[in-house]
């Protein structure tokens, strides 16, 4: 059945967190080269850190569709290490200049700017090699659609361009509409890939798929509205970052929109929105539909 309260899902996510992590310790092996300062940083940026958020849901969807554990770990592993590429490029002093990334030193911070953007780079680019080797999946196919799918997430229709936006409208005044429409592109559509690298791994039928698109899609208009919660009432030793950074730097958010109550409710609405996007899977979809509701306690 799984686990089917909130309360249950911080355990859920360490469990499947160090599977996880043991498979990005394999796939990042340090080599003995000159290059291995730049892999020293690759797993800096990667391993030891974060919940998994993105890699639990390739591997909670796989399991819905009877996918090998060790397959949907590598694709859980790929969707990690093109999140923490995104996340090392987005604490450097050009983008978003933190200095702290869970509750550790960036790794602009802990090696240079340089080896930063290049640990990136080569994160981004072993996260499509992965996907599109033999051992991810027997079928050329499925493996086409996830370097696709994930490409699409990940550029400038997806996570990219949604940063683009979100630097270029920095102090702007944005409606709700473009405020969503930012946060979309540059959070949730990871996230919605993630849960239907699950289904696409499992040659989910067609309507399953959108069942479970739709699910990852509001899952990640929630949380990206919950994290900005955070960022307005946490502490940077709580949430592992610098707190109050969005709001000092003009940030378009629901919050800023909203108000901190009103943001809160409109997380929850899509949380539960989220959820009703499973009823199709009933009682399998248990710790899917409770990570639903995690995200959103999260700003509480």
């Amino acid at each position: 059945m799984g686990v089917l309260s909130a309360a249950g899902i911080p355990a859920a996510l360490a469990e499947v967190a160090a599977v996880v992590e043991e498979a990005l310790d394999v796939l990042l092996p340090l080599p003995d080269g000159r290059e291995r300062r730049l892999v020293e940083a690759m797993r800096y940026a990667t391993l030891g850190g974060g919940k998994r958020l993105r890699g639990f849901l390739v591997m909670e969807v796989a399991g819905l569709f009877g996918v090998a554990r060790a397959s949907a770990a590598r694709v859980a592993a790929s969707v990690e290490m093109l999140h923490a590429y995104s996340l090392v490029h987005d604490d450097l002093p050009c983008m978003d200049d933190d200095d702290l990334r869970r509750g550790q030193p960036s790794t602009h911070r802990q090696f240079d700017e340089a080896t930063a953007i290049l640990a990136g780079d080569a994160l981004q680019t072993r996260a499509f090699e992965l996907l599109a080797g033999p051992d991810t999946h027997s079928d050329p196919l499925a493996r086409c659609e996830l370097v696709a799918a994930l490409g699409l997430a990940a550029g400038a229709r997806g996570m990219v361009g949604g940063q683009m936006i979100d630097m270029a409208t920095e102090g702007e005044a944005l409606d709700p509409d473009e405020v969503t429409r930012l946060q979309a592109l540059k959070t949730g559509r990871l996230i919605q890939y993630s849960a239907e690298a699950g289904a696409i791994l499992g040659r989910a039928p067609p309507p399953l798929r959108a069942h479970i698109a739709a699910y990852g899609r509001d899952l990640g208009a929630a949380f990206q509205i919950a994290d900005d919660v955070l960022d307005a009432v946490g502490t940077t030793a709580g949430i592992g970052k610098t707190a109050g950074k969005d709001q000092a730097a003009g940030k378009a958010t629901v919050v800023a929109l909203l108000g901190v109550e009103r943001a809160r409710a409109q997380a929850a609405m899509l949380a539960e929105q989220a959820a009703q996007h499973l009823l199709a899977f009933d009682a399998r979809a248990g710790r899917l539909r409770a990570l639903a509701e995690y995200v959103v306690s999260r700003g509480h």
